[in-house]
């Protein structure tokens, strides 16, 4: 076989069955970074579990147990997320990677999250007090004020650690392996599932949890970042566990100034678990998943289209050389003829007069 043979066999395309055998093999490394990815969260998380207890046991600081946890949660994250991108490609920043791009709407974007989780935990708690009975008490000391401040930066740190191990690289790696469908349906019900696990979840809480891990997952595919994720989820537990003071995910230890107890019927007060188990916390939840759609309209313009490729063919492509070689073969036209003027006025410049 010839060396022009050889090459002219190198620039052909690869068979349909080696290209689909390419793409399962990519798409089953994509599934095994995506397990990893997951299995290391739930050990990262027992892991932070461990060592925050027995800090706080050493050290004596069993109010900031649950802000050890989530701070040690969050470095054994980006530790594990920083070792798995380096399987693809080395040098990404750690903003980027764990999901927290540099972006000038960053703030803004939070900040419209945490206004959608507050409306919709407002919508979720308001009809127990007009159908049922809210009962409240208000603890006013100075260690009431300081518990504040320390269950915001606990949940705001733990929201972030959430929207990390969930939303940020493995559901990154999800969308290349199935597409955003199959991957926000994926990550939703493995959230959900997660997400309610408590003594007193009902079905009615994996619901509940699955669809906000729905909304959660379309602030990512439209903004491209965890910040308006964030503040959503943030809200939620704010909200729900601390301005509130009622139950979240079936625990009741977040209440500082506000402590709750609703009694009423279980389709809106959701029973022993919360307003998380009650059927009429799915109507606000759908309506967060609007909600986001329609505030991210400007950004999924800005961070998700994407840019444009000048197609068609290029205008300088030089002609075929026979076409040069008749273009020399014509006779040249004859030069044309140049008629010089005078340079004097032919008419009077003056009329004789009359």
């Amino acid at each position: 076989m010839s060396a022009s043979t050889d090459a002219g066999e190198m620039n052909l395309p690869l068979p349909q069955n080696e290209t689909r055998t390419e793409s399962r093999h990519h798409r089953s490394i994509q599934l095994a970074v995506v397990t990893a990815s997951l299995i290391w969260f739930a050990a990262a998380n027992q892991i932070a579990t461990q060592a925050a207890r027995g800090l706080a046991v050493r050290l004596n600081l069993s109010d900031g147990y649950q802000l050890l946890q989530s701070i040690f949660l969050l470095f054994l994250l980006v530790v594990g997320t920083m070792f798995l991108q380096s399987i693809f490609s080395g040098g990404t920043p750690v903003r980027r990677l764990i999901g927290l791009p540099r972006r000038p709407s960053s703030r803004k974007e939070f900040a419209t999250g945490a206004a959608i989780g507050w409306g919709v935990v407002l919508l979720a708690v308001l009809p127990q007090a007009f159908f049922g009975a809210l009962y409240v008490r208000f603890w006013i000391a100075p260690r009431s004020l300081y518990l504040l401040v320390l269950n915001l930066i606990t949940v705001a740190m733990l929201a972030l650690a959430s929207e990390i191990g969930f939303r940020g690289f493995a559901f990154r790696r999800l969308i290349e392996a199935l597409g955003p469908a199959w991957a926000t349906v994926m990550i939703s019900l493995l959230f959900g599932l997660i997400g309610s696990f408590s003594r007193d979840s009902t079905i009615l809480s994996v619901i509940a949890w699955t669809i906000f891990g729905v909304c959660l997952c379309l602030a990512w595919l439209r903004t491209h970042g965890l910040w308006l994720g964030w503040g959503l989820h943030f809200a939620w537990i704010a909200s729900l566990g601390i301005l509130f003071g009622l139950p979240v995910n079936g625990i009741d230890n977040l209440a500082s100034l506000v402590e709750s107890r609703a009694i009423g019927r279980a389709w809106l007060t959701g029973g022993a678990y919360g307003i998380e188990a009650a059927p009429w916390t799915l109507i606000p939840l759908a309506a967060a998943i609007a909600a986001v759609v329609l505030v991210s309209s400007d950004w999924a313009w800005d961070y998700t289209r994407k840019p444009l490729v000048p197609a068609g063919y290029a205008m300088d492509v030089p002609p075929p050389a026979a076409h040069t070689e008749m273009e020399r073969a014509i006779p040249p036209a004859p030069p044309a003829l140049v008629q010089i003027l005078p340079t004097t006025p032919q008419s009077r410049s003056v009329e004789p007069e009359r």
